[in-house]
């Protein structure tokens, strides 16, 4: 049989310590044999679907045409619904659970062209119990869409716009033009990537005061990590386009105290010490092509 597709990338919060992932994989390849699973990650904290959707976001311009299996669903076995959206006309589908998991990375490729809920138990494996729907149901789904069965006959189409919505937030500019920010990940060196675009900061000068959880400390704007002067903050576009709070070779979480989802106030600052002046634009326009 040939394949419709032949990557599946597969993102979840089972973790490495039990067979959970395995399974998942052995179902597709089971199914179908010559799907190459590729893997985003495992290690979502557990039941956490903003940081599942914000990496999956992170991630989907990247990613091959395909399949995108993703599963944190702490919500599995009551009435949250199983889905699939087709993005890109045809060119992908992401398969998940509809708790908002799917919306931001679906957005960041250009929108929903059609969805359906995952209803018809033909496409899905005989369950013991109603817990393990990333075997039973969703990596069952990701194999027939490999294999070619065609997206309608999955289950009910519905209207996309129905699905539930992403979750990041949006920064906020006070009346004496603070911004309120929120840490939307902190990278494996501690880096805080926030939901500012570097725009945002166009008026001001070098230096900014940045104000976390725990300490408040004046960041130089930069252009890279190693432009940050030792054991100072840096304010850093990250890989993303987004402005992060770093350090150069050091944790700016643990410095500062911060972790996923806390307020990060932005204030213009006198500088201080070495700076280096960095030309701020529009962030990167994203890839047209889908996840």
């Amino acid at each position: 049989m040939s394949l419709r597709f032949d990557t599946i990338s597969f993102l979840s919060d089972f973790g490495s310590a039990d067979e959970s992932v395995a399974v998942v994989k052995g179902v597709i390849a089971s199914l179908a044999p010559g799907v190459g699973v590729l893997d985003i990650s495992h290690e979502i904290p557990a039941h956490d679907v903003r940081a599942g959707s914000l990496m999956l976001a992170r991630a989907a311009q990247y990613l091959p045409a395909g399949i995108v299996l993703a599963v944190v669903d702490p919500g599995v076995g009551t009435d949250r619904k199983a889905v699939a959206v087709e993005v890109g006309q045809g060119q992908s589908y992401l398969v998940g659970p509809d708790n908002g998991l799917l919306a931001s990375a679906v957005s960041m490729v250009g929108g929903a062209d059609r969805a359906v809920v995952l209803d018809d138990p033909t496409h899905h494996l005989p369950a013991p119990g109603a817990t393990f729907a990333g075997r039973d149901v969703f990596a069952p789904v990701a194999a027939a869409l490999c294999n070619g069965t065609p997206f309608t006959e999955l289950g009910t189409e519905i209207d996309p716009a129905l699905l539930l919505p992403g979750v990041i937030p949006i920064s906020q500019t006070d009346d004496d033009g603070a911004i309120q920010a929120e840490v939307l990940w902190v990278d494996h060196f501690g880096n805080l990537q926030l939901n500012v675009d570097p725009v945002e900061l166009a008026a001001w000068g070098p230096a900014v005061s940045v104000t976390a959880p725990r300490a408040t400390r004046t960041a130089q704007r930069c252009g890279t990590y190693g432009d940050i002067a030792g054991g100072g903050i840096g304010l850093v576009i990250d890989s993303y386009g987004l402005l992060s709070v770093a350090i150069d070779r050091a944790s700016a979480a643990l410095e500062l105290g911060a972790a996923e989802g806390d307020q990060i106030t932005l204030r213009p600052a006198e500088g201080t010490g070495v700076s280096v002046p960095v030309e701020l634009s529009t962030r990167p326009t994203m890839g047209e092509r889908p996840a």
